[in-house]
């Protein structure tokens, strides 16, 4: 391949040289890497989740009988508008820094809403003191067997009052809290009748400095200490141009999304969550979707928390008992210890961006010279530090890391053919930021 030539401003970067101790690591430049440990203050907010708190948010928004999008807005009893309105007041009663709105629109027909139709999605905003925001949702609206039946009982407690009663108290624990970045806590609607809600709200942070979203869907019925995390490979946002330096350069597996993926096992796969977080190296289930993916049409970094084991009785049925099996998504098959660790992982996950420093922006490699070290560039923050980490490229997680300190160069010790490399920021107190993947500097 032939060397490309660097930009002025590229070229002028200072680029330190690896150290004797990169060169003499046994195994390769660079410490092992390993998790990052909660600290105090986070071991105080997982202390804080109250399981009971969760689980009569799920009964409450089972209580309404249906929350389908189609169902009625002004019944204060039964129906989506009877949820939307419940949860707008519960988010409201938290007070703290939180802002509370419920952020409509009118859905023009589709194959699954047949009339025109008010999407309300309940919002609750946590400010940061930066320009970055993050997002964590649950889909509060429900369904029975038929997508369009919009009045039979569809109680849809595991699908997906569990998600939103995670957010909810997540946003009740975080509501007193100070962080660098926005945190936008998101009951969206319209799930069921094609991710509805979840496309409206990421058309309207396009243009924000949006660094992740998690959707939690189906996440309250498993009993294990197992929680799978959906991220995608390729992006689904990925241009002709990326393609071509993808297939030149790798990173089929180091999308920002799979980034995001590793930062969630780096943080709230721990004793402190007392669960495993299994990456599924899918966008979502087999022939399914979820509310991240309107976020990653849009070219926002996001990912799905699912159980492991959907039970396809309780999921998308009618209340009903059919040879002596009960059917429908019912609060007595929701596990609440699970979902208390679910909401952990969540806090976890967004405590550890919110209050970290951001991914690193424009990491490139420099291709200007043919040579077997690694030479890497990114745009930095005035004195914010950096570490490099590294992988072999039939490795799915970082196995290196290179502390660089207040730079935004570094050459490692170690050929850019045979390895992957990302860099990540530094906070003050130890906190990392997700790794950025490097393309090739231009």
């Amino acid at each position: 391949m032939t060397a490309a030539a660097l930009s002025p401003a590229v070229a002028a970067i200072p680029v330190t040289s690896a150290t004797a101790a990169e060169r003499d690591w046994p195994t390769g430049p660079g410490l092992p890497n390993r998790p990052q440990q909660p600290d105090r203050e986070l071991r105080r907010v997982l202390a804080e989740i109250d399981q009971r708190r969760l689980e009569a948010t799920v009964r409450k928004l089972a209580s309404f009988g249906t929350r389908h999008t189609l169902s009625s807005q002004t019944d204060p009893a039964r129906g989506i508008g009877a949820a939307r309105d419940w949860i707008f007041n519960e988010l409201k009663s938290y007070g703290g820094r939180l802002t509370v709105e419920l952020q409509s629109y009118l859905q023009q027909p589709t194959p699954r809403v047949p009339v025109p139709t008010t999407i309300t999605n309940v919002l609750a905003t946590l400010p940061g003191t930066t320009d970055r925001v993050y997002v964590v949702s649950g889909h509060y609206d429900s369904r029975a067997g038929d997508v369009m039946d919009f009045t039979s009982d569809a109680p849809g407690a595991d699908d997906d009052a569990s998600g939103v009663a995670a957010v909810m108290e997540l946003a009740r624990v975080l509501a007193t809290r100070t962080f660098e970045a926005t945190i936008i806590f998101a009951a969206v609607a319209g799930e069921e009748q094609g991710l509805l809600g979840a496309a409206h709200l990421a058309e309207q942070l396009k243009g924000r400095n949006l660094q992740a979203m998690f959707t939690n869907d189906i996440v309250g019925a498993s009993r294990t200490n197992v929680l799978r995390l959906f991220a995608e490979g390729v992006p689904t946002a990925e241009t002709p141009e990326q393609a071509a330096i993808r297939r030149s350069v790798g990173g089929e597996n180091d999308s920002p999304s799979r980034q995001l993926a590793r930062f969630v096992t780096d943080v709230a796969s721990n004793s402190a969550t007392d669960m495993t977080v299994e990456v599924i190296h899918r966008r979502d289930r087999y022939l399914r979707g979820g509310d991240h993916i309107p976020f990653l049409e849009r070219g926002f970094p996001a990912a799905r928390f699912t159980e492991p084991h959907e039970d396809y009785a309780h999921q998308h049925q009618n209340v009903r008992v059919e040879n002596g099996v009960q059917y429908g998504d019912l609060v007595q098959f929701c596990d609440f210890p699970y979902l208390l660790r679910v909401t952990k992982v969540n806090a976890a996950v967004m405590w550890s961006l919110a209050s970290g420093p951001g991914t690193p922006r424009n990491v490139r490699i420099r291709t200007n010279r043919l040579t077997n070290e690694t030479d890497l560039v990114w745009d930095g923050e005035p004195g914010r530090e950096y570490e490099v980490v590294w992988r072999p490229t039939d490795t799915s997680d970082w196995t290196h890391r290179i502390p660089v300190g207040a730079t935004t160069a570094h050459t490692v010790n170690l050929s850019k053919d045979n390895a992957f490399f990302g860099v990540r920021a530094i906070g003050k107190d130890g906190k990392r930021s997700p790794a950025a993947f490097p393309v090739p500097a231009p």
